[in-house]
Protein backbone atom coordinates (compact mmCIF):
# COMPACT_ATOMS: atom_id res chain seq x y z
CA UNK A 1 0.00 0.00 0.00
CA UNK A 2 2.80 2.45 0.82
CA UNK A 3 4.43 1.91 -2.60
CA UNK A 4 1.11 2.57 -4.37
CA UNK A 5 0.55 5.83 -2.47
CA UNK A 6 4.09 6.92 -3.23
CA UNK A 7 3.67 6.09 -6.92
CA UNK A 8 0.44 8.13 -7.11
CA UNK A 9 2.10 11.06 -5.35
CA UNK A 10 5.13 10.97 -7.64
CA UNK A 11 2.87 10.77 -10.68
CA UNK A 12 1.35 14.17 -9.87
CA UNK A 13 4.68 15.95 -10.37
CA UNK A 14 4.14 15.61 -14.12
CA UNK A 15 0.85 17.52 -14.03
CA UNK A 16 -0.09 20.91 -12.67
CA UNK A 17 -2.29 20.77 -9.62
CA UNK A 18 -5.45 22.78 -10.13
CA UNK A 19 -8.22 23.86 -7.81
CA UNK A 20 -11.91 24.42 -8.39
CA UNK A 21 -12.84 28.07 -8.94
CA UNK A 22 -14.82 28.12 -5.70
CA UNK A 23 -11.70 27.05 -3.79
CA UNK A 24 -9.58 29.66 -5.57
CA UNK A 25 -12.16 32.35 -4.70
CA UNK A 26 -12.08 31.32 -1.03
CA UNK A 27 -8.28 31.37 -0.96
CA UNK A 28 -8.14 34.84 -2.56
CA UNK A 29 -10.80 36.26 -0.21
CA UNK A 30 -9.11 34.77 2.87
CA UNK A 31 -5.64 36.05 1.99
CA UNK A 32 -6.85 39.51 1.01
CA UNK A 33 -8.96 39.90 4.16
CA UNK A 34 -5.69 39.82 6.12
CA UNK A 35 -4.77 43.20 4.62
CA UNK A 36 -7.47 44.85 6.73
CA UNK A 37 -6.34 43.30 10.01
CA UNK A 38 -4.41 45.18 12.63
CA UNK A 39 -4.60 46.99 15.93
CA UNK A 40 -8.01 48.45 15.16
CA UNK A 41 -9.65 45.96 12.80
CA UNK A 42 -10.82 46.63 10.24
CA UNK A 43 -7.96 48.93 9.33
CA UNK A 44 -6.18 50.13 6.22
CA UNK A 45 -3.42 48.02 4.76
CA UNK A 46 -0.48 49.40 2.81
CA UNK A 47 1.03 48.90 -0.65
CA UNK A 48 4.75 49.71 -0.39
CA UNK A 49 7.23 50.09 -3.25
CA UNK A 50 11.01 49.57 -2.80
CA UNK A 51 14.13 50.11 -4.90
CA UNK A 52 16.64 47.37 -5.75
CA UNK A 53 18.58 46.19 -2.72
CA UNK A 54 17.06 48.80 -0.43
CA UNK A 55 14.63 48.11 2.37
CA UNK A 56 13.64 51.79 2.49
CA UNK A 57 10.19 52.72 1.27
CA UNK A 58 10.01 54.69 -1.98
CA UNK A 59 6.25 55.12 -1.89
CA UNK A 60 3.54 54.00 0.54
CA UNK A 61 -0.06 53.83 -0.70
CA UNK A 62 -3.06 53.02 1.50
CA UNK A 63 -5.79 50.49 0.77
CA UNK A 64 -9.46 51.11 1.45
CA UNK A 65 -11.47 49.06 3.93
CA UNK A 66 -12.10 46.50 2.58
CA UNK A 67 -8.97 46.44 0.42
CA UNK A 68 -10.46 44.16 -2.24
CA UNK A 69 -13.89 43.17 -3.46
CA UNK A 70 -14.95 39.52 -3.36
CA UNK A 71 -13.11 37.25 -5.78
CA UNK A 72 -14.91 36.04 -8.89
CA UNK A 73 -13.29 33.54 -11.26
CA UNK A 74 -10.33 33.55 -8.81
CA UNK A 75 -9.64 37.25 -9.41
CA UNK A 76 -10.19 40.01 -6.84
CA UNK A 77 -10.04 43.70 -7.74
CA UNK A 78 -8.75 46.28 -5.29
CA UNK A 79 -11.09 48.98 -4.11
CA UNK A 80 -9.80 52.57 -4.23
CA UNK A 81 -6.15 52.95 -3.23
CA UNK A 82 -5.07 56.27 -1.74
CA UNK A 83 -2.05 57.75 -3.54
CA UNK A 84 1.28 58.52 -1.90
CA UNK A 85 1.37 62.34 -2.03
CA UNK A 86 5.16 62.73 -1.74
CA UNK A 87 7.39 59.76 -2.57
CA UNK A 88 11.10 59.29 -1.98
CA UNK A 89 13.15 59.28 -5.18
CA UNK A 90 14.44 56.06 -6.71
CA UNK A 91 13.76 53.21 -9.11
CA UNK A 92 11.04 50.76 -8.12
CA UNK A 93 12.01 47.06 -8.17
CA UNK A 94 9.84 45.31 -5.57
CA UNK A 95 6.64 45.75 -3.57
CA UNK A 96 5.02 44.39 -0.50
CA UNK A 97 1.52 44.52 0.92
CA UNK A 98 1.24 44.97 4.67
CA UNK A 99 -1.49 45.12 7.26
CA UNK A 100 -1.77 48.11 9.60
CA UNK A 101 0.64 46.44 12.03
CA UNK A 102 3.28 46.72 9.28
CA UNK A 103 3.39 42.92 8.87
CA UNK A 104 4.38 41.87 5.36
CA UNK A 105 1.67 39.67 3.81
CA UNK A 106 2.38 39.59 0.06
CA UNK A 107 5.51 40.60 -1.85
CA UNK A 108 6.89 40.44 -5.35
CA UNK A 109 8.57 42.09 -8.30
CA UNK A 110 7.69 45.31 -10.11
CA UNK A 111 8.49 45.96 -13.76
CA UNK A 112 7.49 48.46 -16.39
CA UNK A 113 4.41 47.65 -18.45
CA UNK A 114 5.06 44.55 -20.53
CA UNK A 115 7.98 43.42 -18.35
CA UNK A 116 6.16 40.52 -16.68
CA UNK A 117 6.45 41.66 -13.05
CA UNK A 118 3.95 40.77 -10.36
CA UNK A 119 2.95 44.44 -10.52
CA UNK A 120 3.56 46.55 -13.61
CA UNK A 121 3.89 50.33 -13.56
CA UNK A 122 3.98 52.75 -16.46
CA UNK A 123 7.31 54.04 -15.12
CA UNK A 124 9.75 52.63 -12.56
CA UNK A 125 11.47 55.98 -11.99
CA UNK A 126 10.08 57.99 -9.07
CA UNK A 127 11.25 61.54 -8.43
CA UNK A 128 11.66 62.95 -4.94
CA UNK A 129 8.32 64.44 -3.86
CA UNK A 130 6.38 62.90 -6.76
CA UNK A 131 2.82 61.66 -6.23
CA UNK A 132 2.51 57.91 -6.86
CA UNK A 133 -0.92 56.48 -7.57
CA UNK A 134 -2.39 53.12 -8.54
CA UNK A 135 -5.32 53.17 -10.95
CA UNK A 136 -6.10 49.45 -10.69
CA UNK A 137 -4.80 46.35 -8.97
CA UNK A 138 -6.01 42.76 -9.18
CA UNK A 139 -5.04 39.61 -7.29
CA UNK A 140 -5.30 36.21 -8.97
CA UNK A 141 -5.40 33.11 -6.77
CA UNK A 142 -3.26 30.07 -7.56
CA UNK A 143 -4.55 27.66 -10.22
Amino acid sequence: MFALIRAIFDFTKFYAVTHATSVRNTVADTILALINTGAASPSNGLLVFHSTGSPSDLAVLQFSVPAFGAAAAAIATANAITACPSANGGTVATFDIRNSLNQQLIFGSVTATGGGGDITLNSLAISQGQQVSMTSLTYTAMP
